[in-house]
Protein backbone atom coordinates (compact mmCIF):
# COMPACT_ATOMS: atom_id res chain seq x y z
CA UNK A 1 0.00 0.00 0.00
CA UNK A 2 1.49 3.09 -0.95
CA UNK A 3 1.87 5.66 2.05
CA UNK A 4 -0.41 8.58 0.75
CA UNK A 5 -3.17 6.92 2.92
CA UNK A 6 -2.19 4.68 5.57
CA UNK A 7 -2.78 3.60 9.24
CA UNK A 8 -0.47 2.40 11.53
CA UNK A 9 0.63 1.75 15.35
CA UNK A 10 3.64 3.86 16.12
CA UNK A 11 5.72 3.37 19.05
CA UNK A 12 6.49 6.90 20.94
CA UNK A 13 9.79 7.01 23.10
CA UNK A 14 10.26 8.67 26.16
CA UNK A 15 11.15 12.31 26.35
CA UNK A 16 9.95 13.59 22.70
CA UNK A 17 6.81 15.24 22.65
CA UNK A 18 3.68 13.88 20.57
CA UNK A 19 3.76 16.57 17.90
CA UNK A 20 7.86 16.29 17.30
CA UNK A 21 7.59 12.39 17.37
CA UNK A 22 4.78 13.04 14.72
CA UNK A 23 7.56 15.02 12.60
CA UNK A 24 9.98 12.76 12.58
CA UNK A 25 7.31 10.05 11.19
CA UNK A 26 6.18 12.51 8.40
CA UNK A 27 9.60 12.82 7.37
CA UNK A 28 10.62 9.41 7.74
CA UNK A 29 7.72 8.10 5.29
CA UNK A 30 8.00 11.67 3.18
CA UNK A 31 4.26 12.68 4.04
CA UNK A 32 2.97 15.96 4.22
CA UNK A 33 -0.48 15.19 6.05
CA UNK A 34 -0.52 13.03 9.14
CA UNK A 35 -1.70 13.17 12.58
CA UNK A 36 -2.19 11.33 15.56
CA UNK A 37 -4.47 10.15 18.16
CA UNK A 38 -4.72 10.18 22.02
CA UNK A 39 -1.78 12.91 22.99
CA UNK A 40 0.89 11.39 25.31
CA UNK A 41 3.14 13.24 27.34
CA UNK A 42 6.78 14.30 26.73
CA UNK A 43 7.95 11.71 29.46
CA UNK A 44 5.31 8.91 28.50
CA UNK A 45 5.90 5.81 26.00
CA UNK A 46 4.16 3.46 24.09
CA UNK A 47 1.51 3.24 21.39
CA UNK A 48 0.71 6.51 19.19
CA UNK A 49 -1.81 5.53 16.10
CA UNK A 50 -0.58 7.47 13.60
CA UNK A 51 -2.62 8.23 10.32
CA UNK A 52 -1.62 9.63 6.96
CA UNK A 53 -3.99 11.31 4.22
CA UNK A 54 -7.33 10.81 3.71
CA UNK A 55 -7.34 8.11 6.67
CA UNK A 56 -6.66 10.99 9.38
CA UNK A 57 -10.59 11.46 9.51
CA UNK A 58 -11.19 8.58 10.51
CA UNK A 59 -9.93 8.85 14.35
CA UNK A 60 -13.35 9.54 15.61
CA UNK A 61 -14.66 6.26 14.47
CA UNK A 62 -11.70 4.26 15.62
CA UNK A 63 -12.24 1.37 18.21
CA UNK A 64 -9.68 3.38 20.89
CA UNK A 65 -11.14 2.47 23.80
CA UNK A 66 -10.71 0.95 26.26
CA UNK A 67 -7.06 1.34 26.82
CA UNK A 68 -4.45 -0.19 28.69
CA UNK A 69 -0.86 1.42 30.78
CA UNK A 70 2.02 0.03 32.77
CA UNK A 71 3.09 2.77 35.19
CA UNK A 72 5.65 2.81 37.84
CA UNK A 73 4.93 5.31 41.52
CA UNK A 74 8.06 6.73 43.07
CA UNK A 75 6.80 6.58 47.04
CA UNK A 76 7.48 9.73 48.68
CA UNK A 77 8.52 11.61 45.70
CA UNK A 78 6.39 15.01 45.36
CA UNK A 79 5.88 16.86 41.91
CA UNK A 80 3.19 19.06 41.09
CA UNK A 81 3.29 17.95 37.56
CA UNK A 82 2.65 14.40 39.09
CA UNK A 83 5.15 12.88 37.21
CA UNK A 84 8.65 12.81 36.80
CA UNK A 85 9.50 15.75 35.47
CA UNK A 86 8.94 18.22 37.94
CA UNK A 87 10.26 16.54 41.37
CA UNK A 88 10.47 19.01 43.74
CA UNK A 89 11.27 17.16 46.74
CA UNK A 90 11.88 13.12 48.08
CA UNK A 91 10.91 12.13 51.65
CA UNK A 92 12.21 8.41 52.86
CA UNK A 93 8.58 6.74 53.51
CA UNK A 94 8.45 3.55 55.34
CA UNK A 95 8.17 -0.04 53.53
CA UNK A 96 4.91 -1.35 52.99
CA UNK A 97 2.88 -4.95 52.47
CA UNK A 98 2.06 -6.46 48.97
CA UNK A 99 -1.29 -6.92 50.95
CA UNK A 100 -1.66 -3.08 51.22
CA UNK A 101 -0.97 -2.13 48.01
CA UNK A 102 -3.20 -4.42 46.34
CA UNK A 103 -5.97 -3.44 48.61
CA UNK A 104 -5.11 0.06 47.50
CA UNK A 105 -5.47 -0.98 43.48
CA UNK A 106 -8.11 -2.94 44.32
CA UNK A 107 -10.49 0.18 45.78
CA UNK A 108 -10.43 2.31 42.67
CA UNK A 109 -12.00 -0.91 40.29
CA UNK A 110 -15.17 0.59 39.12
CA UNK A 111 -16.31 3.95 38.31
CA UNK A 112 -13.97 6.72 39.85
CA UNK A 113 -14.77 10.74 39.74
CA UNK A 114 -12.04 12.66 40.47
CA UNK A 115 -9.99 16.33 39.37
CA UNK A 116 -8.06 16.24 36.07
CA UNK A 117 -4.30 17.06 36.81
CA UNK A 118 -3.65 20.41 37.03
CA UNK A 119 -1.02 19.67 34.00
CA UNK A 120 -2.83 18.06 31.62
CA UNK A 121 -3.90 18.70 27.94
CA UNK A 122 -7.10 19.55 29.00
CA UNK A 123 -8.81 22.20 27.74
CA UNK A 124 -10.61 25.54 29.41
CA UNK A 125 -11.68 28.27 27.76
CA UNK A 126 -9.88 27.32 24.78
CA UNK A 127 -6.41 26.80 26.61
CA UNK A 128 -4.67 24.02 27.68
CA UNK A 129 -4.55 23.46 31.41
CA UNK A 130 -0.71 22.91 31.57
CA UNK A 131 -0.76 26.05 29.58
CA UNK A 132 -2.81 27.82 32.54
CA UNK A 133 -0.62 25.90 35.34
CA UNK A 134 2.79 26.84 34.53
CA UNK A 135 1.74 30.39 34.30
CA UNK A 136 0.52 30.04 37.80
CA UNK A 137 -3.04 31.07 36.93
CA UNK A 138 -5.85 29.73 38.73
CA UNK A 139 -7.55 26.73 36.79
CA UNK A 140 -10.92 26.17 37.09
CA UNK A 141 -11.05 21.77 36.09
CA UNK A 142 -14.30 20.30 36.28
CA UNK A 143 -14.16 16.56 37.51
CA UNK A 144 -14.18 14.00 35.08
CA UNK A 145 -16.03 10.35 35.65
CA UNK A 146 -13.31 7.49 34.77
CA UNK A 147 -14.17 3.56 34.67
CA UNK A 148 -11.60 1.24 35.69
CA UNK A 149 -11.93 -2.16 34.38
CA UNK A 150 -8.80 -4.06 35.64
CA UNK A 151 -6.01 -2.52 38.00
CA UNK A 152 -2.93 -4.84 38.84
CA UNK A 153 -0.36 -5.00 40.86
CA UNK A 154 3.12 -5.82 38.84
CA UNK A 155 5.88 -5.51 41.21
CA UNK A 156 6.93 -3.76 44.17
CA UNK A 157 10.20 -3.12 45.08
CA UNK A 158 10.30 -0.02 47.51
CA UNK A 159 10.00 2.33 46.81
CA UNK A 160 9.19 1.76 43.39
CA UNK A 161 5.57 0.36 42.74
CA UNK A 162 4.78 -0.78 38.80
CA UNK A 163 1.12 -1.45 38.42
CA UNK A 164 -1.10 -1.92 35.22
CA UNK A 165 -4.14 -0.46 34.95
CA UNK A 166 -7.27 -0.65 31.69
CA UNK A 167 -9.22 2.30 31.69
CA UNK A 168 -12.01 4.31 29.71
CA UNK A 169 -11.20 6.41 26.96
CA UNK A 170 -10.30 10.02 28.49
CA UNK A 171 -8.72 8.51 32.13
CA UNK A 172 -5.67 10.33 33.70
CA UNK A 173 -3.43 7.93 35.17
CA UNK A 174 -1.24 10.43 36.55
CA UNK A 175 -4.57 10.88 38.56
CA UNK A 176 -4.98 7.14 39.36
CA UNK A 177 -1.46 7.13 40.69
CA UNK A 178 -2.22 10.25 42.85
CA UNK A 179 -5.09 7.92 44.45
CA UNK A 180 -3.07 5.61 45.00
CA UNK A 181 -0.58 7.00 47.03
CA UNK A 182 -3.50 8.92 49.11
CA UNK A 183 -4.81 5.29 49.63
CA UNK A 184 -1.96 4.26 50.77
CA UNK A 185 -1.48 7.06 53.10
CA UNK A 186 1.70 8.98 51.36
CA UNK A 187 3.00 10.69 48.37
CA UNK A 188 4.16 9.88 45.28
CA UNK A 189 4.40 10.73 41.51
CA UNK A 190 5.00 8.68 38.37
CA UNK A 191 8.69 8.08 37.03
CA UNK A 192 7.04 5.65 34.17
CA UNK A 193 4.13 5.75 32.00
CA UNK A 194 3.75 2.97 28.88
CA UNK A 195 0.40 3.34 26.73
CA UNK A 196 0.12 -0.48 26.25
CA UNK A 197 -2.85 -1.23 24.15
CA UNK A 198 -5.68 1.85 22.94
CA UNK A 199 -8.64 0.07 22.18
CA UNK A 200 -7.69 -2.74 19.70
CA UNK A 201 -4.58 -1.21 18.37
CA UNK A 202 -0.57 -2.29 19.58
CA UNK A 203 2.35 -2.03 18.59
CA UNK A 204 3.37 -4.33 15.60
CA UNK A 205 6.37 -3.04 13.98
CA UNK A 206 4.49 0.14 12.04
CA UNK A 207 2.16 -2.22 9.96
CA UNK A 208 -0.39 -1.11 7.75
CA UNK A 209 -3.36 -1.98 9.08
CA UNK A 210 -6.97 -2.24 7.02
CA UNK A 211 -9.42 0.73 8.61
CA UNK A 212 -12.46 -1.54 8.08
CA UNK A 213 -10.94 -3.83 10.87
CA UNK A 214 -10.85 -0.63 13.23
CA UNK A 215 -13.84 1.19 12.58
CA UNK A 216 -16.26 1.04 15.64
CA UNK A 217 -19.86 0.89 14.00
CA UNK A 218 -22.12 -1.97 12.33
CA UNK A 219 -22.23 -1.96 8.41
CA UNK A 220 -25.28 -1.04 6.07
CA UNK A 221 -25.71 -2.45 2.64
CA UNK A 222 -25.97 0.36 0.08
CA UNK A 223 -29.08 -0.77 -2.32
CA UNK A 224 -28.69 1.96 -5.23
CA UNK A 225 -26.07 2.75 -7.69
CA UNK A 226 -22.33 2.44 -5.99
CA UNK A 227 -21.67 5.54 -8.64
CA UNK A 228 -24.16 7.50 -6.23
CA UNK A 229 -22.90 6.83 -3.36
CA UNK A 230 -19.49 7.51 -4.12
CA UNK A 231 -19.87 11.34 -6.07
CA UNK A 232 -21.71 12.07 -2.90
CA UNK A 233 -25.30 12.50 -4.51
CA UNK A 234 -28.07 12.96 -1.96
CA UNK A 235 -29.69 9.69 -0.54
CA UNK A 236 -32.72 8.80 1.04
CA UNK A 237 -33.31 6.22 3.18
CA UNK A 238 -35.14 3.09 0.81
CA UNK A 239 -31.36 3.26 -0.55
CA UNK A 240 -30.28 1.40 2.69
CA UNK A 241 -30.94 -2.21 3.85
CA UNK A 242 -31.25 -1.01 7.42
CA UNK A 243 -33.44 2.12 8.01
CA UNK A 244 -32.90 2.38 11.95
CA UNK A 245 -31.01 5.84 13.24
CA UNK A 246 -27.44 5.85 13.77
CA UNK A 247 -23.85 5.84 12.48
CA UNK A 248 -23.14 3.25 9.78
CA UNK A 249 -19.89 1.75 7.52
CA UNK A 250 -21.28 0.95 4.05
CA UNK A 251 -18.53 -0.53 2.18
CA UNK A 252 -18.14 -0.69 -1.84
CA UNK A 253 -15.21 -2.63 -3.91
CA UNK A 254 -12.01 -0.63 -2.84
CA UNK A 255 -13.40 2.28 -1.66
CA UNK A 256 -15.82 3.21 2.04
CA UNK A 257 -18.75 5.63 2.88
CA UNK A 258 -19.42 6.44 6.81
CA UNK A 259 -22.90 7.95 7.00
CA UNK A 260 -25.30 8.90 9.68
CA UNK A 261 -29.29 8.58 9.60
CA UNK A 262 -31.23 10.76 12.12
CA UNK A 263 -34.55 12.17 11.81
CA UNK A 264 -35.72 10.54 8.37
CA UNK A 265 -32.67 11.89 7.02
CA UNK A 266 -29.31 10.70 5.70
CA UNK A 267 -26.10 12.66 5.99
CA UNK A 268 -22.46 11.57 5.21
CA UNK A 269 -19.88 11.77 7.89
CA UNK A 270 -17.30 10.84 5.60
CA UNK A 271 -17.33 9.76 1.88
CA UNK A 272 -15.46 7.96 -1.16
CA UNK A 273 -12.35 6.58 1.27
CA UNK A 274 -10.18 4.23 -0.69
CA UNK A 275 -8.86 0.91 0.80
CA UNK A 276 -6.65 -1.36 -0.70
CA UNK A 277 -7.39 -5.47 -0.39
CA UNK A 278 -3.69 -6.19 0.09
CA UNK A 279 -3.44 -4.63 3.30
CA UNK A 280 -3.29 -7.67 5.96
CA UNK A 281 -6.66 -8.20 7.19
CA UNK A 282 -5.70 -10.41 10.26
CA UNK A 283 -4.69 -8.24 13.81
Amino acid sequence: MAHTDRLFVAYKPAGIGSNRFLSQIKRRYSVKKAGFSGTLDPFAQGVLIIAFGKYTRLFRFLKKAPKTYRATLWLGAQSPTLDIEKVESVTMTPPLSQHQIESALASLHGEITYLPPRYSAKKIDGKRAYELARQDLDIDLKKVTTTVYDLHLCHYRHPFVTFEVTLSEGGYVRSIGEMIVKKLGTTGTLTMLERLQEGAFHYENERPLNPLDYLDMPANRFLGAPSDLMLGKKLSLTDFDNQSEGIYLVQLPHKFAIIEIRDGLVSYLLNGVDYADTVTQNR
